[in-house]
């Protein structure tokens, strides 16, 4: 998969402006995006109030990912302050339109979505974010809602002939995820959201997430970021990302994510599996060829399709992308220009 928001020829590379102040790569006037380099993004931020620890990574870190403390500090701590300002000036902005309109409503929660492949790191990335927002004074209170709870069960979409399709936007509760937002953003104080568990692969039946008018809701999933379908009866149909204030998208070559997928496969066979309440309890114990080949498959004949066909098609539509190497490791930004 070759990522392409870089559109024509770019112009000269420059780290630093005079006054030393960062400023972004040159990129072509027709770009969406403002480009940054690794080290470029890095120097945007020198700290937050309250950094993470060795400790912190380790507990917030996904099976396979490479995420370390250098990578939190060089990628994560600038996205922090970033999303940090964001979430500030949005909820400055509710207050004195409140004031100009004599409205006392109070504000509603700043909404950030995060999309990308199986395997890409879009937990990993939804929980430091959690972590680190939580640290800055004016954003105590953030919440994490994944959207596999709007999932339908295993038993509905066996009856719907979509157990192959787990994942595929047609597989989840659409309705349901967009009355959840609309809720969220109408300033509910409390709105309930059904639990998935990726141990048993299917929904905790009579258990919620509750979500409690957070400073800011960070809501995490595969398809996250598609737009209205294309039918011209769809032209007025509301979607998923028209609730969120600020949209992130992980990217990478899929040849790389397929490989993180297998890897994930195995590590989870040596340790999840092996729980006799696991769905996949029965590849516990398959030899690592079997189990490998098995992971490749699923990967090219559900998860691969389900990104070119759906998921890659909503990267232009981000506010920020994360772009990835082969080591798990983010080497690029693009934040987009407004």
């Amino acid at each position: 998969m070759h990522f392409e928001l870089e559109t024509g020829a770019a112009g000269p590379r420059v780290g630093t402006c005079d006054n030393g102040h960062v400023r972004p790569t040159t990129l072509p006037v027709e770009s969406p995006y403002l480009s940054f380099e690794r080290d470029e993004w890095a120097a945007l931020a020198s700290s937050t109030p309250l950094p993470l620890t060795e400790a912190d990574v380790t507990r917030i870190r996904g099976i396979g990912d490479a995420i370390s403390l250098a990578e939190v500090d060089a990628v994560y701590r600038p996205l922090s302050a970033l999303l940090n300002l964001h979430a500030h000036a949005s909820h400055y902005l509710h207050d004195v339109r409140g004031m100009f309109l004599r409205d006392a409503t109070s504000r509603t929660p700043y909404v950030i979505g995060i999309g990308g492949s199986v395997a890409v790191g879009k937990s990993t990335v939804a929980r430091l974010l959690v972590e680190l927002l939580a640290r800055w004074p004016n954003t105590p209170r953030v919440q994490l809602l994944p959207t596999d709870g709007f999932l339908y069960s295993n038993a509905e979409l066996a009856e719907r002939g979509l157990t192959d399709r787990k994942g595929f936007p047609e597989s989840y509760r659409r309705a349901a995820l967009l009355r959840f937002l609309a809720q969220v953003k109408g300033g509910a104080a409390r709105v309930e959201a059904p639990k998935y568990s990726h141990l048993r692969y299917d929904i905790l039946p009579g258990e919620v997430a509750v979500v409690t008018q957070p400073d800011i809701l960070i809501v995490e999933g595969l398809n996250v970021l598609q737009g209205a379908r294309t039918r011209p009866r769809d032209a007025d149909e509301v979607v998923v990302s028209d609730f969120f204030d600020f949209s992130i998208y992980i990217d990478a070559e899929e040849v790389d994510i397929r490989r993180w997928y297998v890897d994930r496969f195995l590590e989870l066979r040596r340790t999840a599996f092996s729980s006799p309440d696991s769905y996949f309890h029965q590849y516990a114990t398959m030899p690592t060829g079997a189990a490998a080949a098995f992971a490749e498959f699923v990967w090219d004949h559900v998860n691969s399709p389900n990104l070119r066909e759906n998921i890659a098609p909503t990267r232009s539509r981000a506010s920020l992308v994360l772009r990835k190497g082969a080591d798990h490791l983010v080497e690029r930004v693009y934040l987009r220009k407004t």
